[in-house]
Formats: structure tokens, sequence, C-alpha cells
């Protein structure tokens, strides 16, 4: 490691030594205090473990140490980093990369604590109706008992099944399940053979039976319980109960939409309460009209506006009507009227700070689940520079991410803030834009997983010019410049009209095929709506294509998508004839458990275990592919079920996972693990990196192709059995376009990426652009929503979305080759493509 001297005395450092969390070799660095550091690396190379893992983690280990044990069981709590010591550590808080709450009631407004400014300025200086008494802030929350609609619980929405829903084929006889909605195997057995013991004939169409019958079926808050003979017909059946015949059991029946109902409320599994949720529709609250809260605090006003009409305004135009009322509010010498006034103020200094960020058109009631990573980020990032802490470390996950070069200056403003409010910045960031604003950078390299994980460089960022290792290097100094190809022709076109949704209106778009397109634009200008969501939508519902959209984990408060109106509105008027089918690859997780992994989702597990089942000992004892599944019961560990770890739960301790004592972490049963191929048994496939199976499997072509792929994506680092829950949405959406690459699909394919580059070191970023244009050799058409300059420099085609965000947005303002969009008047990308032209 080269350490570049400076004035630093060691009392102004963060000083690590000895760090070894996941792929760091003892690595041993100090960074200054009060300064700006950035950590860079390529994607896998360790800043991360460095910056998160072990800086963040023992602050928090620290802080942790102090408050009661009782109390600490209620944190998040990180594992004890890998490290002999760290010296000179302030109270450190992190803001990284995440989506929202988990809860579908979390919204903008409450993430920065600017609704609970809003709900005291109703409360204290609202005009209320005459002879209506003063309500308390609680009573402006819906989500609250106080505030919340009676009819919808605070939602908005009401929440119900219809026929349609629960039997959605209605040719089809209750024997051949036309009641989708009931549960499977044994229990909706049940449920049909009660019937038979009542009469109802199972086997003629559901739409044939009486609707009294039908309804009584789907909605009946009766619960019966009637004899069960199964296998006789409803004659049988009366003939066993007159000659005394006893019942095999006598079962209770529930109604279809009692069952939806019951087991969305109350199953402990996230599965089943999304099978639930696919059954039940929504409409607006026929009270509050989705407002959420009880008529009462709706008919309080101010400005002439009740509290959820003002929480639907963009933050900008909240803004500037707060500034209006500012000025009126001043005037008055009431204690009313200075309360007002106290509060008006608070709103409009905290909400400058968020329209500085480039957050000013989002809504106080937009939900936090909609919002991207790198949003929700700078929404934290604003709070805290409100917080007027002192002597903090704030750790930062690529803050710059989401983000359009013209928003970036904004954000290294509000960093610069927190620097001069007394407080220490630790940055890890893949952009060179906001890397040549530090103070001090930290190099972490050369490569990925093992071949990474050493500091290559840490001191001021021009004495990383004479680090030759440094993978960052080329590209912080100019030297990693593309040498550009001419723009390919489109080979056809597709053309869609008509685009309404979230803040596009009427837009037409045309589209180039057989080129690579980037869509780009300021934050919120409706990139994502446009390529991510829009064009995706209308052109699966054209081809007959079911939308790949993953069914998301649910917790206790989630709620079905809203059914009506919730999707994007076009047609689709040329082009589709040219166009086989669609495929999104996106950040969307590859798995939600520990137990799918990059092996399982890109197929080359089942490969690798027929392999293995193809050896001659496993052949000896009968043992087919199945065996060397860790999801089997006939060939994984009985104790931990194939999951490698067992839960210790500790009393008022977060609990701790702690490897299996009877295989030890292997995950399989002894026999199992006794086959082996070249000496190593499929536990130790699991552990090899891409990179070391490559190599394994060099004599099986079609293995060794797959890993090939992974590779050319930078991914020759991870683990094969690495879990997916741990891998970034990056790592994630990089897996599945090698996958896709694997596949070399036939006839002529859409793909369609969301902002391929989030997480991207730019070195991996020229691998992505490579992988890219394989896609559009092999006559597939690529679109993708981009910041990424150098990317989109090297497009054949843009499309430049603005010109503001939010409601000022929306528009296709420049189409073009890059050249076109570097010189066009009316794009704010423009003048940041021209330094890559």
């Amino acid at each position: 490691m080269k350490i570049q001297s400076s004035a630093h005395s060691p009392a102004d450092m963060i000083c690590v030594r000895g760090a070894r969390e996941h792929n760091l070799k003892n690595v041993s660095v100090s960074v200054p205090r009060d300064k700006f550091v950035v950590m860079t690396g390529v994607s896998g190379s360790g800043k991360s473990s460095l910056a998160f893992g072990t800086i963040y983690a023992e602050a928090q280990r620290r802080y942790l140490e102090s408050v009661s044990p009782y109390a600490r069981r209620l944190f998040n709590q990180m594992p004890v980093p890998v490290v002999d010591a760290i010296e000179g550590l302030p109270p450190a808080v992190a803001l990284q990369q995440q989506r929202g709450g988990s809860s579908s009631r979390s919204s903008v407004g409450s993430l920065t604590t600017l609704s609970n400014l809003l709900r005291m300025l109703y409360s204290r200086a609202g005009t209320y109706p005459a002879g209506m008494s003063r309500l308390e802030a609680e009573d402006f929350s819906s989500n609250t008992p106080m505030g919340a609609c009676p009819r919808c619980h605070g939602l908005g929405r009401i929440y119900d099944v219809t026929e349609k829903t629960l039997v959605p084929d209605d040719t089809l006889s209750i024997r051949q399940r036309a009641v989708a909605a009931w549960p499977t195997a044994w229990q909706g057995q049940n449920l049909r053979d009660i019937l038979i013991t009542r009469g109802v004939n199972v086997d003629i169409p559901w739409r044939d039976l009486p609707k009294a019958t039908r309804d009584w079926i789907l909605y009946t808050k009766e619960t019966p319980t009637e004899p069960v003979y199964p296998g006789r017909t409803h004659e049988q059946v009366l003939e066993a109960i007159k000659h005394g015949v006893p019942a095999d059991y006598n079962g209770t029946f529930t109604g279809a939409r009692q069952y939806v109902l019951n087991t969305f409320t109350k199953s402990q599994s996230a599965k089943m309460r999304a099978r639930a949720a696919s059954f039940m529709v929504s409409s607006v609250c026929p009270v509050c009209h989705g407002q959420k809260l009880k008529t009462e605090a709706l008919q309080v006003l101010f400005a002439g506006r009740n509290i959820a009409e003002l929480s639907a305004l963009p933050l900008k135009s909240i803004t500037v009507l707060l500034q209006e009322q500012s000025q009126q509010l001043k005037k008055k010498t009431d204690a009313t009227g200075l309360a007002a006034y106290g509060i008006v103020e608070a709103l409009i200094e905290r909400l400058q700070t968020l329209l500085e960020l480039g957050l000013g058109y989002l809504q106080l009631s937009r939900g936090v689940q909609t919002l991207s990573p790198g949003e929700y980020q700078r929404l934290r990032l604003g709070t805290q520079i409100r917080s007027n802490l002192f002597g903090v470390l704030y750790v930062l996950d690529e803050p710059s991410s989401g983000l359009h070069p013209c928003d970036t200056q904004a954000l290294l403003k509000a960093l610069h803030g927190l620097l001069e409010g007394g407080n220490s910045l630790l940055v890890v960031e893949h952009n060179c834009q906001v890397i040549r604003h530090a103070e001090w950078l930290v190099d972490v390299g050369p490569d990925a997983g093992e071949k990474g994980g050493e500091v290559l460089y840490s001191g001021p960022i021009d004495g990383l010019k004479s680090v030759a290792r440094s993978r960052t290097r080329p590209y912080l100094f100019d030297e990693g410049r593309h040498k550009l190809i001419a723009p390919l022709k489109p080979t056809g076109w597709l053309c869609l009209e008509d685009i309404n949704w979230n803040n596009l209106h009427n837009v037409a778009l045309k589209l180039p095929l057989g080129v690579m397109t980037v869509v780009t634009g300021i934050s919120g200008s409706g990139k994502s709506s446009l390529a991510g969501q829009a064009l995706v939508h209308i052109v699966s519902k054209a081809l007959g294509q079911k939308e790949q959209v993953e069914q998301p984990e649910t917790s206790e408060n989630d709620l079905p998508e809203v059914a009506e109106g919730a999707e994007p509105a076009g047609r689709v008027v040329s082009g589709l004839k040219n166009i086989r089918r669609l495929v999104v690859v996106d950040q969307k997780p590859i798995g939600r458990t520990p137990r799918s992994n990059l092996a399982t989702y890109t197929g080359l597990f089942d490969q690798i275990r027929q392999v293995f089942a193809a050896q001659p000992q496993a052949k000896q004892q009968k043992m087919d592919a199945g065996w060397f599944s860790f999801n089997v019961a006939k060939g994984r560990c009985p104790r931990c079920e194939g999951v490698g770890s067992i839960e210790v739960e500790l009393l008022f301790l977060p609990s701790v996972y702690a490897p299996c004592p009877e295989c030890h972490g292997a995950r399989y049963k002894p026999e199992v693990l006794a086959i082996t191929l070249k000496g190593r048994n499929i536990a130790d496939v699991l552990n090899m990196s891409v990179d070391e199976a490559h190599a394994f499997f060099a004599d099986t072509p079609n293995i060794a192709h797959g890993f090939d792929t992974l590779q050319q994506g930078g991914l020759g680092y991870l683990r094969l059995g690495q879990p997916a829950t741990t891998l970034s949405g990056g790592e994630a959406q990089r897996i599945k376009l090698a996958t896709e690459l694997q596949k070399k699909r036939a006839g002529h394919i859409l793909y369609v990426l969301d902002e391929p580059t989030t997480g991207l070191h730019p070195a991996d970023v020229d691998r992505l652009i490579r992988q890219l244009r394989q896609l559009v050799a092999q006559g597939h058409t690529v679109v993708l929503a981009e910041h990424d300059m150098r990317l989109a420099a090297q497009s054949d085609w843009m499309l430049d979305m603005g010109p503001g965000a939010g409601d000022e947005g929306g528009q296709i303002v420049a189409s073009g080759t890059p050249a076109d969009i570097a010189h066009n008047p009316h794009s704010r990308t423009g003048p940041f493509l021209c330094e890559y032209l």
C-alpha cells in the first residue's frame, strides 16, 4: 500500500489495524477526521467491507455497549467486525442504499418528519369550521386511531374480493378447482367434500350453479361443521348417515372470501399472504375519498387546502405556498399567528434542504416503498443536515446513485454542509465527479473478491497518479477514455402513442430497433416511468406476454397493489411485428431466501448436480440429481434442512447463527458428501468462486460457458453458494444479464434495463457496455434508463427527458445520436455528454 504523507497528526486520524472482514487482507489504514474521505475500487473489491462492515460496524458496536441488553435487541445490529483495533473513532451514522421501509404506511412526510410539523400547523393554526372544537396534532395523522378514517382505517382504500377474482374461470367445476382462491391439497379437498355432503353439485361448471349457491360458497360468514365421507357422492353420503356409518371426520366450512381475508391478515407466511393478496381488489374509500383521514380533520384548512391536499403537492409547490403564507403571518402579533409563523419558517427551512438535493418533485404523501434507493438516501441525508449534529462520522453508500450530473453539484453542496457543521465524511463512491471533490482518497483492490481486499493507496487524490495497480486511476485522470465507434443505424422503429403514467401525459415514443438506446434526464424527469414501466407494460400487453413483475415480500402492513387505474396507459402504433419477446433485466433480488443463490438462479447448479449424479459411485448408490440439491429432503442434512446453519436464540439479545453441529455447514448428508468429482464434493463446489468454478469445469463446455459469461460481467469473485439475500441490486442485475447472454434466444428480443450502472465502478461499466453490445450484435434491441454519461456516449441513440422533474418533466425534449443530444440547446444532458465525445 502506498501511504501519502500528510500534515495530519495521529490524534486527528481514524486508525484501523488488522481488518479481515470478508475479503479484507489484514488491512491497516488511517484516514483523517473532519474531512471528505472517499473510498473507491471495483465492485467487490472490499471498500464497503472496510467502510460499513468494519468502521461503521465497530462504531455501532461501541454505542450498543452503552445501552441496556433489553434495548439492544430492538436494534438491527450488524455483526461484530473482524478487526484488531480501531482508534480515534467518533460516533457514526450510516446512510446506506436501501429501499424504503416495510410498511405501506411509511411516506416521504413520515421519513423526513415534515408531517409532524405539518400536523402541528393544522392543529394550532388551521381554519376550523364554526362550532368545531380544536383538534390535537394526532387527529391529523392517518396512522393513529384518533385521525384515521373509520371506514378504511387510514389506508385510503378498501380491500375486498369479487366473484371474478375468486373464480377466474367460471367454466370449471368445483372439482376442477373453479374456486381458485381456496387452498390447494387436502384443505381444498376438505372444503369440496363438505359441499358434497351439503348436496352441492361439484361436477358441473361453476356458472351453471344457482346464484344463491354460488354466493353462499363465496361470501357466507357461517362456519358449519359437516360429516365428511371422502370419495362418495351426495347420495352415498346420505345413505351412510341414514345407516349410521361413522364419518371419516367432521369438517368445518369457510367461505372463500372469509378464507382470503383471514389468510391475508393472520397468516405468518409471507408467501401465503401474497397469494391471498392476489385475489383481492381495491377501490377508493367512499368515506374519505382516498384522503385517509376522518371527516373532521379534512374540514380544517390552511391556505385553503386540507392537510391531505397539501401533502399531495410536490415539495417545490408546498415551499412556494408556505413562503407566501409566511409573508402574511409575519405581520400577525397574536399567539396563534406567532405559532403559525414559527412552524411555517421551520417547514420552509427543511423543505429548502430537500429542494437543494433535487427532490422538489416528490410529495409528502408519496409512499416510501416507491422511492429509488438513491432518493431514499438523499431524503435521509437532508434530514441529517437539519439535525445539526456535531462530531459525527457520516458513512455514505454512493450518494450520487440515481442522480443526473447536473444534480450532483447540489449533492456536493449538501455534503460540504455536513463537514462545515464539524462532522466527518466517509463516502463509498464510483462517480468520478464526486471523487474529484474528496480531500482524501482510499483506493481498495486491485480487483474483486480474493483478488482484492488490499488498500492500494491512502492520501490526497493526486498521489493516486503513481499507483500503477489502481483500477480507479485511469478513469479519474482521463486515461480510460473509450475510442468511440460510429452509431449503428436502426433496423426499424417501434412507435407508441398516448402514453400516460405518472408524469407522462399523452407522450409519443419512437424507439429505434436493432440498436442500443439510452434514456436520460434529470432525476424525476420520467426516465424510469417511460422506459422501465410504461414501455414494458404496453409492449408486454401488446405481445400477449405476462409482464415480468415479481411478487414482493409482504409484511403485516402490506396491501395488494391498487387494481384500478394503477397501470400505464398507451398503445403500440407500429413496429410490433419486428419484436418476438420483451425481457426486463432489473435490479430486483434473484431470490428472497438464503436458499437462493447465483448457481441456482442461472441454472448452472442443475447441470452441476447432473454431473455429480453421473459419477460411478453415485450411480452405484442410485443417487439421482435430486440427492445433490440442498432443497430436497433425501440428500440434505436433516438437522439444518440444507441451510448449513442453525439459529441460536439469546435472551435479550439478537439471535445469532452458528454452523450446523451435524453437517458443520456443508448442508448435505455424509453419503452425499462422499461422492466426489476430481477430489471435490458438492459442498466444495458451492464454496468455489465463479473464477475457480470456471477452471474446475473447463472440460464441461456447457457449464464452462455459463461461468464465462458471469466472468465477462465482472462477477468472477462471487461464490456459487453465496445467498441471494447478500447480493447487491447491481450484482443481481448483472447475474440476470449473464443468464440472458447464456440463452442466446432466437428472434428479435427487446431488452429493457433501469439504471444498470448503479453500484458499478467505471471499469465494471466498461464490462457492462461490452455485454450490452453483445446483445445488439446478436440482432436484439437494448433500451436503458441511465445517468452514466460514459455509457450514454457509447449508445447508438438517445432520448432525453425533461425539461424538469415531476410535473415539470415527463416530455421527450430531445432525441437522436449522442452527438445530436450534445449539441441540442434544449437538453440539460448535452453539456455533460460533450466531454465523452
